[in-house]
């Protein structure tokens, strides 16, 4: 089973954003300041999900994971497939940075049928209410 990033996707108000940036083409890059030490795991079929306004919405998945630099000046450099797929909604509070998601945690896939054009705040609300 592979293994997973979670990270929160600051400053996005919905999936449609990341979806319209991957529409873009050109590479997807996540800078950050720590590289996983689990790196070669999650590259083996891992991907980033994306925490959004307290949800995972989605996910992305991950080419491959570099370090860039040397001692302090280094950064990790994420490189995501340019492929934004919608997942169940899936609570979180705020952490910093990325934190490892086992593949038995994460949310399902929804599916073609299942991912609808209603606003997510809706979608969020249906699915606690159990009407979805």
């Amino acid at each position: 089973m592979p293994l997973h990033l979670i990270k929160l996707c600051v400053g996005v108000s919905d999936v449609a954003w990341l979806e319209s940036r991957a529409r873009r083409g050109g590479e997807l890059i996540v800078h950050t300041r720590m590289t996983p030490k689990r790196a070669a795991e999650v590259e083996e079929g891992g991907s980033l999900y994306w925490v959004i306004k307290g949800q995972v919405a989605c996910r992305q998945p991950i080419a491959s994971i570099d370090t860039r630099g040397e001692g302090k000046a280094s950064r990790c450099e994420i490189r995501l497939e340019p492929v934004v797929i919608r997942t169940a909604p899936l609570g979180r509070r705020p952490f910093q940075g990325w934190r490892y998601l086992e593949a038995k945690d994460a949310p399902v896939d929804l599916s073609r049928a299942e991912a609808t054009d209603l606003p997510d705040d809706l979608v969020r609300e249906l699915r606690e209410l159990g009407a979805w």
